[in-house]
């Protein structure tokens, strides 16, 4: 399993069996951006699922639909999810997302990494 990749949106990064996605400053993701995350992150993923650390304060704009197929088709083969935010717009938004698109796996902001890691440690072990 190959332990990093990059695209124009996001940094993939396996560690401790947890995959921390990092958004890169400034990006903009529409629908096909979300679809080449999605993508990317599955190949990654080799049929296996994952607690996921997704640090989305790199994201400058995100579009309606774009958060809705994140939501639903995004959540294939993730256990959980631990959404790091910058206060108080991003996580304005991440909880207005969460409560709006209705995730069908656990997903939990946080301002701190170790608090989201604590969080998905509690999921590695589970099944999906």
């Amino acid at each position: 399993m190959r332990n990093y990749f990059e695209n124009d949106y996001t940094s993939y990064r396996f560690h401790d069996d947890i995959l921390h996605i990092t958004y890169h400053h400034g990006v903009h993701i529409d629908y096909n951006a979300a679809v080449g995350i999605v993508k990317d992150r599955l190949s990654l993923h080799q049929g296996q699922t994952f607690p996921i650390l997704c640090d989305i304060r790199g994201i400058k704009t995100i579009t309606k639909k774009a958060r809705a197929y994140l939501a639903v088709e995004g959540s294939t083969l993730i256990k959980a999810v631990a959404v790091i935010v910058e206060p108080p717009v991003s996580e304005m938004l991440s909880e207005f997302y969460i409560r709006t698109s209705k995730p069908p796996i656990p997903t939990k902001t946080f301002t701190n990494t170790e608090e989201a890691l604590l969080f998905l440690k509690s999921y590695q072990n589970s099944p999906l």
